[in-house]
Formats: C-alpha cells, sequence, structure tokens
C-alpha cells in the first residue's frame, strides 16, 4: 500500500484558486534517490508563474503539480546507492527537476541525492529553507556570470526582495560596493545587510542617481525586476561592466552591452559555500512570514505581489 502525504496541488493553470490542499501517494523511491520529510519549503514568485502557466512550452510539467522548488529537511530513507547521507541527516536543497510535478510544498519529498547539500545548522529550518533558489540566483548572477571581483561596483536592481537579499550580501563577501535600489521604507533593510548605497526608485531616475554616487559608472549591474528601472539604470554601467538579468531575456537590451540571462540551476557544492557563510555569521536569511501548508494559496498570492521583503516560507509539518 502507498504511503500518503499532504501537499499542495493543482490540476490546472490558473490563479490562487486552481491551489487544494489534499491527500497524495508518495513516489516510489528509485535508485540514487532519498525521501525527504520537508520541514520547510520556500516561496519564490517563480511558483506563482509556474502555476498561472506561463512556462507550459519552456518545461516539462505533468499533473498534478505540487509547487516549490526550495526546502530544508531530514533524510528518511535512501533508495539503492544513495550513500552521500545517513538517514537523519539535516539537509537542504534547490529542488527543480526537469519535469514540473513533485514540488516542496508538502510533507514529504522524493529528490535525487546529488541535489542535497547538508543544511546551516546556525540557522532555523525555515532561514535554511529560505537560501536554495533565491541564494543560488544571486550567487549564480554575481560571482559566475558576473565575475564579480573586490574593489568593483555593483548595481543591484530590486535589492530588498528575496534575491537582491542575498546579493547584497554576497557582494560585501567579495569586496565589492554595493549600490542598491529599492522602495525608500526598504533602505535601512539594506544598509543591515551590507549595502553601502541606496537608491529610491520611486523618486529618481535610477541611471542618473547611480552616477551621482559612482560617477564613472559601475562595472556589474544586476537586475531582479526588469522594466522601467533597468532600462533607467543602464546607463549608469562602465562601457566595459556586464549587465546580468533574471527576467530580462535581452529584449530591448544593445547589442554592444555585454549581457547574460541567468536562470538558476541546482548546484549541491554552492549550497555548501553557503552553508559554511552562514555559519561563519557573513550571510543572514530574513524570513518576514511562515505559513502553514493549508496557507499555501495565500502565500502564493502574497510573493505574486512582488512586494516581499526577504523569505516568505511554508512549514508543512504540524507535528
Amino acid at each position: 500500500m502507498k504511503k500518503k502525504m499532504k501537499a499542495a496541488n493543482y490540476n490546472e493553470f490558473g490563479g490562487s484558486e486552481v491551489v487544494k490542499i489534499s491527500e497524495v501517494d508518495l513516489p516510489e523511491l528509485k535508485e540514487g534517490e532519498v525521501l525527504i520529510k520537508i520541514k520547510a519549503a520556500g516561496v519564490n514568485p517563480v511558483d506563482a508563474v509556474i502555476r498561472e502557466g506561463q512556462y507550459k512550452d519552456m518545461m516539462r510539467h505533468n499533473f498534478p503539480i505540487i509547487p516549490g522548488w526550495d526546502m530544508a529537511g531530514i533524510v528518511e530513507e535512501r533508495g539503492h546507492a544513495a550513500r552521500r547521507f545517513e538517514v537523519g541527516d539535516e539537509v537542504y536543497a534547490y529542488a527543480r527537476r526537469p519535469e514540473i510535478q513533485w514540488g516542496t510544498f508538502a510533507e514529504y519529498m522524493v529528490i535525487p541525492e546529488s541535489y542535497l547539500a547538508s543544511r546551516p545548522k546556525s540557522i532555523s529550518w525555515e532561514e535554511a529553507a529560505g537560501i536554495p533558489l533565491a541564494g543560488l540566483t544571486a550567487y549564480q548572477s554575481l560571482y559566475v556570470a558576473g565575475n564579480l571581483k573586490e574593489g568593483q561596483k555593483v548595481l543591484i536592481l530590486g535589492a530588498s526582495g528575496g534575491v537582491g537579499s542575498f546579493a547584497i550580501q554576497l557582494a560585501k563577501v567579495r569586496g565589492a560596493e554595493v549600490l542598491s535600489v529599492a522602495s525608500e521604507k526598504n533602505h535601512h533593510y539594506m544598509k543591515s545587510l551590507g549595502a553601502d548605497h541606496t537608491i529610491d526608485y520611486k523618486n529618481n531616475d535610477i541611471g542618473t542617481a547611480a552616477k551621482e554616487i559612482a560617477p564613472e559608472g559601475v562595472d556589474l549591474i544586476f537586475d531582479c525586476t526588469s522594466g522601467e528601472s533597468l532600462m533607467q539604470s543602464i546607463k549608469a554601467l562602465k562601457p566595459s561592466g556586464k549587465l546580468v538579468s533574471i527576467l530580462n531575456q535581452g529584449e530591448e537590451i544593445d547589442d554592444e552591452i555585454d549581457f547574460q540571462f541567468v536562470f538558476v540551476e541546482p548546484n549541491s557544492k554552492q549550497l555548501d559555500h553557503y552553508r559554511q557563510l552562514v555559519e561563519e555569521g557573513k550571510i543572514t536569511v530574513e524570513v518576514s512570514k511562515v505559513f502553514s501548508i493549508q496557507e499555501a494559496p495565500d502565500a502564493l498570492k502574497q510573493i505574486q505581489t512582488l512586494h516581499t521583503t526577504g523569505k516568505i516560507v511554508i512549514a508543512p509539518q504540524t507535528n
């Protein structure tokens, strides 16, 4: 008899009303896979985008879909040849699979062991679950695509959100000077993360304001918002600078600009580096709200506003 678990899931694309909470069968444990008891699952804007069907032509999907790509939990069972971790080990992962179906808004998850890293023990389950997707997005954008170096200047658009919060801290770890952009109410928060300068996008032309701070221009623009903010900011980029975006795929970007679009990939080695940085006190995770699994539709509504400071998280386990 198959084991059951409680999960948020949907059988069609649409708004938050399509998401229901029900008992579903746990998938079979295959070679190289582990069963994780999920203690917390991070919520990200992409979860609502997928629910609306915006990625249906980009990525394979199979209904019913359990949303969520972030998780922290405990290894409960191991399949054949899955021996990197012991039963009882505490882990976390960016759990995006090639096919969208088995997500993290559930009590359990079966996942290839290669996705997993040991979680930071110095922070809560909820904080750990808030790291993988947003943290790896910032890491791969700044360190890999952006090749950010000590002493360089980086302009971060949407710096108070989940990805931006990590980007500020990673830039400071690397020894860069950070110009952060968000509404004025978030300026104190961004400064607390290490931002050297803050810009209010509501009352400024971002590019002009950035040039006042850095007259010679910035070495890297990291775009987490796109739209008008991105277009305004480009004038602040040095001719030799790089523009990295997680939303714009090159639309309306001058061919002369060194541009790269980043779509985050799972990477357990980079999560290991995050664990070290967290345990050394160099990275903190701001969790603004924790939802129960029954409140998963509300969590998806909240993340869709794109006005969440830090991270919001779902805690599937009631015990």
